[in-house]
């Protein structure tokens, strides 16, 4: 073979590497290139950018089912990124196609409801959802289960009344039964008890407590578990000078769930104060602190002992229980007690323990969800991290 025939042998192969070369790095990499490490949600250094992957997507689209749910879920990861206009471009496409599939066009629909309630559109997420649930049948339970998110966004809480009721079991929609405890989760039972006690407190700050007291009994007929509103019930029966009613609300809280005790004894006292028998109080706290021995439990009992037996059985009472519960709220009030019967450097040793305690107690939360960890002072009943209900619960007890 002479040599200018192997020169152009070779001339030719460098010649068509560089051809291809050229033409994989100007050419946008196909949508497994770009699934390939986007299942985590997490956007790598290398990856193609959004735009120029969607324009790919729209123009290369095959309306077909599998083709669909390739950019349905491509859309979905953008979503998960953040990137809610991309996701929006491809979802808005696909529905724009009129050849695509029926089951693919609904599922469309959906995931472009989930983009703008995303982006907090959600006037037309509602649209959406709504003509979901009318014409989709096989859609409804997913597209009412957002729209309880949007109506939960703006607080309309009648419309999420309606949408939770026919997320009920058939039956439950004509009898109001508990629905079947498999779980506490947030199943649409759990969702209409909290929703009525969202009514009944505007109903009640606006004096309307005859309204108040029947959301009420229609929350605990929902859910009979509901710890709101037994103590919802307990001040609105309170406000009608209903005492011995309120006290029967705010013990139902024990069998309801004996982590919230601490949140009833308050109102329970002034209950029983205004009753005079102040004994079936204290009662009611050594039973209670025998059921569910907590450090709150504990505190609650030493501060009526002050009252019925003095500051010194108290504080003998408090010594021995913080053995057994300690907690820095129990030995903030031990100090308490002791300054009451200290003098000179004592007290004053007693005086600075005090404000070291209170220090550390003002800096700590007293609230957890015992879903997502949000930790904060007040009790939530719909928690702001993980927007469950009923999640929150105080810190300290056996199940915080």
């Amino acid at each position: 073979m002479s040599d200018l025939l192997v020169f152009g042998l070779l001339f030719a192969a460098v010649a068509i590497g560089w051809v291809l070369g050229r033409r994989s790095a100007t050419s946008p990499p196909p949508v497994s290139t770009y699934f390939s490490g986007q299942f985590s949600g997490q956007p790598r250094a290398d990856d193609p950018p959004a735009d120029g992957v969607i324009d790919h997507l729209a123009d290369g689209l095959a309306v077909d089912g599998g083709s669909a749910r390739t950019h349905i879920a491509m859309g979905v990861q953008l979503r998960r990124r953040g990137e809610v206009d991309g996701a929006v471009r491809i979802h808005e496409d696909l529905l724009a196609r009129p050849a695509l599939p029926v089951e693919e066009q609904t599922r469309a629909r959906l995931e472009l409801a989930r983009d703008y309630i995303s982006a907090g559109l959600l006037d037309r997420a509602e649209e959406i959802l709504l003509e979901l649930v009318r014409e989709f049948p096989g859609q409804c339970q997913a597209a009412r289960g957002h729209l309880l998110e949007i109506y939960e966004a703006e607080r309309d809480w009648r419309r999420a009344i309606e949408v939770a009721k026919a997320l009920l079991p058939r039956k439950l929609q004509w009898e109001k039964r508990e629905q079947p405890p498999l779980s506490r989760s947030q199943g649409a039972a759990l969702r209409l008890a909290h929703y009525c006690c969202e009514l009944a407190e505007a109903a009640r700050l606006s004096g309307d407590l005859a309204g108040a007291r029947k959301l009420l009994a229609e929350a605990l007929e929902r859910d009979s578990k509901c710890v709101r509103a037994s103590l919802l019930l307990g001040q609105v029966e309170y406000d009608c000078g209903h005492f011995r009613q309120a006290v029967q609300a705010l013990r139902r809280v024990r069998q309801q769930d004996p982590d919230y005790l601490p949140d009833t004894f308050e109102l329970l006292r002034l209950c029983y104060q205004a009753l005079g028998d102040q004994r079936s109080m204290r009662e009611y706290l050594v039973d209670s602190l025998a059921l569910r021995p907590t450090p709150a439990l504990v505190a609650a009992v030493a501060a009526d002992m002050v009252e019925a037996e003095g500051s010194a059985a108290a504080g003998d009472f408090l010594a021995e229980q913080l053995l057994q519960y300690p907690s820095l709220a129990g030995l903030s009030q031990l100090i308490g007690l002791q300054l009451g019967t200290s003098e000179g450097k004592p007290r004053q040793d007693f005086e600075l323990l005090q404000t070291l305690s209170r220090r550390l107690l003002a800096s700590r939360p007293a609230y957890r969800c015992g879903h997502c960890g949000f930790a904060g002072k007040n009790l939530h009943w719909n928690c702001p991290g993980c927007k469950h209900w009923g999640s929150i619960k105080a810190i300290g007890g056996p199940g915080s």
